[in-house]
């Protein structure tokens, strides 16, 4: 061959080759383009753009009273695309950015106008389409800076990309906290209020579309969202807001002057079961507390004293004894222990003396005594009263309660059932208590506490609740009166009789009782809980209220450390509470004679009269004027003020006859008290200034 056709050979073959190579590049540009293109399309999508959640505003939370407990706020983060559609020229941004630097610098304080003008310069000579201006700016200052220079060229076109971001915030701060509590993704670490009704106040998030651009950063492709948010529903809570915030204070106050450990306060209304006020402290440091653990509704230890009531209630129910048996107090000795009372002996006293004067040792025996054959019989009643269920509460944490039985592998039969009659050898939580001496205090219907009445959405009611009860009847009506009148007597003759008040009768019971330290038992280091149950107004109970004090130091006594604030916080709702006075029946009898007033300000009058609902027949206009009896009413004559003449101050008290008195340039000279029935000078009598006047009251 020669070297013509070899060279021919070769260029042939590589040209071959080369179109070889050429239409297989066109077949996989094929295959890729139509055979699979959806899928590398959507892909290539994917890796761009995504959809976002938009979180939904949760809804808010209300006290009992309309006020706002917790709120969803709107918080933005804002960015800046700087080669956005009316920025794009040179001449508008670098024309203006110098001025939005000197707005910003203004504005947050943080930076210099210059170092703000590099920062935007900066962006933009490396094309930043998301560029972080600010992070936590409300919507008033929102407002304020689409005004800004650059910004305010449009709300698509000059930059701006605000990023709404909803904050969470309790008005009232502290006060409730706990209850209110907080979201949690763990749904099994669900906090108060927030936690147990998530599904309701989150809401439905919306969905937005990014795009992900230089750096990793995904950025909005439009301003609005695809799919707006379902804001949440709102939740009406049992709370009321004043009397929670009495209720901390005075449960702090009382922890602070014991140098206790913690302490809770639970107020409840007795008819409804509503819960009114919740507050748990634990100190962190000398003298400051805060609110870490719900201990009323978690708390679970020995009721210690507390617990005596549901002990003669079982006695009385099976009537083995009456109000008037006679008991031993001081010491009760069973096998390997001895029960002393540690106020000493008091003799051989009634049954309502040794629970007036919390006689652990008399208890003790007479439980032993009436039931050491059938023990299981006294156990039957704390579990017929639910003693020891959970109360099924509407917020999450309730402990469950421990009461044992005859059947509990712990149950100790010389030791375990005088224990449990002064409230030892179980646990429940302070609300578990309270529930009882509620449902005493309810005339024998136990219902559960709830915390939130009401669900709406948009202002209307989505869902309702009340209270479940859990026993229509706890004993018969002969029990409950004799467990009244024991409760009563604990103010009125017992341990405390130095927190009665004399405006109100109150029932309760004081409890003092040692509790363990940890998992080191009783004998490690002696702690105390000091407790106060019980509900006023003792004749018409309205609220029911548990006070507990954990490890005060010096006095422990529960009427020295609880009582305190149980009295402070009945005092002040009593007094604030108009519905728990005792009612003044209205007598409607025929020549019925309106009240006498005394002449003065119409203003004043009329809002007196008012208030007292009395029917007014006026029609006078001036700033003062006279009243008439009538049995149809109240009539008025209207004062007239004449300059240079005697005002008529006949009827008025004195306070404002001195005043007509004086503004007419007298001086006045007083007798008597009362409302004047006597002036010296005429009314409508020609007066100059300076003349005495004689005024005469009766």
């Amino acid at each position: 061959m020669n070297i013509r056709a070899n060279i021919l050979l070769r260029v042939y073959l590589s040209f071959g080759l080369i179109v070889l190579l050429a239409v297989a590049v066109l077949v996989r540009l094929c295959d890729v383009q139509f055979v699979e293109g959806a899928k590398w399309r959507a892909m290539a999508d994917s890796l761009s753009t995504k959809y976002i959640n938009i979180e939904a505003a949760r809804g808010n939370i209300y006290s009992n009273d309309g006020s706002l407990l917790a709120t969803s706020v709107p918080e933005y983060e804002l960015h800046m695309d700087v080669f956005a559609g009316g920025i794009q020229d040179n001449d508008v941004f670098y024309g203006k950015v110098d001025s939005l630097a000197l707005r910003l610098s203004q504005f947050f304080g943080d930076k210099t106008p210059k170092a703000y003008a590099r920062f935007l310069r900066s962006a933009r000579q490396d094309t930043a389409r998301y560029l972080l201006i600010k992070r936590k700016v409300n919507y008033q200052d929102l407002k304020t800076i689409r005004t800004f220079p650059l910004f305010n060229i449009g709300k698509y076109t000059g930059g701006l990309i605000a990023i709404q971001k909803n904050k969470r915030i309790l008005p009232f701060q502290a006060l409730a906290a706990r209850t209110i509590g907080y979201k949690n993704v763990n749904v099994a670490n669900a906090v108060g209020l927030e936690g147990a009704y998530s599904d309701y106040i989150n809401g439905e998030s919306g969905k937005r579309l990014v795009q992900r651009i230089a750096g990793g950063v995904w950025m909005p492709v439009n301003e609005e969202a695809e799919i707006a948010p379902k804001d949440g529903a709102d939740i009406i809570s049992t709370i009321d807001i004043n009397m929670q915030d009495l209720a901390q204070n005075a449960l702090e106050k009382q922890l602070i002057a014991s140098d206790a450990h913690h302490g809770s306060v639970i107020l409840m209304e007795v008819a409804t079961g509503e819960v009114r006020a919740v507050a748990n402290f634990t100190r962190v440091s000398k003298g400051v507390y805060k609110e870490l653990f719900n201990y009323a509704i978690a708390g679970n230890q020995d009721p210690g004293s507390t617990f005596k009531l549901a002990s003669y209630m079982a006695l009385l129910e099976d009537k083995k004894v009456d109000t008037n048996t006679l008991v031993n107090t001081g010491n009760y000795r069973i096998p390997g222990h001895t029960i002393r009372d540690s106020h000493g002996s008091i003799g051989v006293v009634t049954v309502k003396q040794a629970f007036e004067e919390s006689s652990n040792a008399a208890i003790a025996e007479l439980v032993n005594t009436h039931y050491k054959e059938e023990q299981s019989r006294f156990t039957d009643h704390l579990y017929d009263w639910h003693l020891n269920e959970k109360l099924g509460l509407q917020i999450p944490g309730e402990a469950k309660p421990v009461v044992k039985n005859p059947k509990n592998k712990s149950w100790n039969k010389n030791m375990t059932l005088p224990q449990m009659a002064y409230g030892y050898e179980m646990q429940l939580t302070p609300l578990k208590l309270l529930s009882f001496y509620n449902a005493v205090a309810n005339n024998g219907r136990y219902v559960a506490p709830i915390f939130v009445k009401e669900i709406r959405r948009l202002g209307n009611p989505i869902e309702q609740f009340k209270a479940r009860v859990v026993n229509e009847k706890i004993c018969s009506d002969e029990t409950l009166g004799k467990a009244k009148a024991l409760l009563e007597g604990v103010f009125l003759n017992g341990t405390g009789r130095s927190l009665a008040s004399p405006f109100y009768r109150i029932a309760g019971k004081t409890g003092t009782a040692q509790v363990a330290d940890g998992n080191r038992g009783y004998k490690a280091k002696k702690q105390y809980q000091s407790s106060f149950c019980g509900y006023f107004p003792a004749d018409k109970p309205k609220y029911s209220l548990m006070v507990t004090v954990n490890d005060p130091q010096g006095l422990y006594y529960a009427a020295l450390v609880a009582g305190p604030p149980f009295r402070e916080i009945a005092d002040r709702i009593y007094a604030s509470d108009m519905q728990m006075y005792n009612e003044v029946t209205d007598r409607l009898v025929g020549n019925t004679v309106s009240p006498q007033a005394k002449a003065g300000q119409s203003k004043d009058i009329k809002k007196v009269y008012q208030a007292f609902g009395i029917k007014s027949l006026y029609a006078a206009k001036s700033d003062y004027f006279n009243s008439i009896d009538t049995t149809n009413g109240i009539v008025f004559q209207e004062y007239s003020d004449v300059k240079g003449y005697m005002p008529n101050i006949n009827g008025m008290g004195l306070k404002d006859a001195l005043y007509l008195v004086g503004n007419a340039g007298l001086k006045a000279q007083v007798k008597g008290s009362g409302k004047v029935f006597s002036q010296s000078i005429p009314a409508g009598s020609k007066i100059g200034k300076g003349l005495s006047v004689q005024i005469e009251l009766n």
